[in-house]
């Protein structure tokens, strides 16, 4: 009776663990900023030439020069007209929030990059697994998104328009949509 006991309580503990894990996941999903918007959230470097600086401020030393527009970046916290980023890279500063645009991009797979040359993204006709592919796209291709449907992602990378698999990319949420 005693072990049974034990069991039952562990039972329960694991239970109230995972409800919790649950509801922190929730709350972190439903986390607002300053701002009003969602916290985390996906945008793009507005300009050629964007400062990554150390603290929320012009005062502040500039650890990093991004030289790309239309670059992803998640925005992960928020503070006065400044917004603390994270590339693709796990890079993490902060850019003052003129410099930033809602549109939306993304990058193919990133973390494969290395990984071997017969390694793709394939972007495909349609929004289906078995979808013919008609571009396959090496790791750290940058492609503009149109829309996700939580699997999949209509994006534009070098002329062509497609469909990749959500999970793919960096720029977009697992199971996230929008139009």
């Amino acid at each position: 009776m005693h072990g049974n006991v034990l069991k039952s309580c562990a039972i329960f503990a694991i239970g109230l663990m995972m409800a919790a894990v649950s509801a922190d996941i929730a709350v972190a999903q439903a986390a607002k900023g300053p701002s009003g918007l969602p916290l985390p959230r996906f945008v793009t470097l507005k300009s050629k030439r964007v400062n990554l600086r150390i603290g929320p401020s012009a005062d502040y030393a500039v650890s990093w020069l991004y030289l790309k527009q239309g670059l992803p970046v998640e925005i992960i916290q928020e503070y006065d007209n400044w917004r603390r980023v994270r590339d693709a890279d796990g890079t993490e500063g902060w850019v003052n929030q003129s410099l930033l645009s809602g549109q939306r991009s993304a990058i193919a797979a990133p973390w494969m990059k290395g990984k071997g040359k017969a390694v793709f993204v394939n972007m495909r006709r349609e929004s289906q697994p078995s979808a013919a592919v008609i571009a396959k796209l090496q790791p750290g291709v940058m492609m503009s998104v149109k829309e996700c449907t939580g699997d999949w992602c209509l994006v534009t990378a070098d002329g062509t328009e497609g469909w990749v698999a959500q999970s793919e990319i960096w720029g977009a949420y697992p199971g996230e949509a929008f139009k």
